[in-house]
């Protein structure tokens, strides 16, 4: 309970610094990447504050046994830079670059209720939700060719 109740309070802090910080305003987000018209810098700077308190907490952090609330560290490892990566993140740049949102702010500006909000959340759910299918489609398909026990028994019915 407790883990969830820091969840919410840490979700709630984000999502007020979002605001405060102008990240849920699409027209200060694409004003800051139209770099040869009106650029605005100042999500600049609230970028280089979130590497800065996270370059020192992270650090501090790490010195700990475990986590607070969980048993390990969960970290990635993989260091790779694969076409998955690239598309994914170019993906989500002409996302950020035409919608002006990201999907934390996103999820946070739903509050306002605007139908534009409402739209973007609702498109990047269906995205999110296609992915899982195309993932679970290739999960079961290599299943399939590698003779699992789960695809022996499906051969065998069909």
């Amino acid at each position: 309970m407790t883990a969830l109740v820091t969840a919410f309070v840490s979700g709630m802090i984000f999502s007020i610094g979002l605001g405060i910080s102008g990240m849920t305003q699409p027209a200060k987000v694409t004003a800051f990447l139209d770099f040869t018209g009106n650029w605005d810098p100042s999500l600049a700077c609230v970028m280089i504050g979130a590497i800065a308190v996270h370059a020192i907490l992270y650090r501090v952090i790490r010195r700990r046994p475990t986590p607070l609330f969980a048993s390990a560290f969960s970290i990635p490892t993989r260091q790779d830079i694969d076409p998955r990566l690239l598309g994914g993140s170019a993906l989500f740049g002409i996302g950020w670059g035409l919608g002006g949102f990201c999907p934390g702010p996103a999820v946070t500006s739903l509050a306002s209720g605007h139908l534009s909000v409402v739209l973007f959340v609702a498109a990047m759910i269906g995205g999110m939700s296609l992915y899982k299918i195309v993932e679970s489609r290739q999960e079961h398909k290599a299943e399939v060719q590698h003779g699992s026990p789960t695809a022996s028994w499906l051969k065998a019915d069909s």
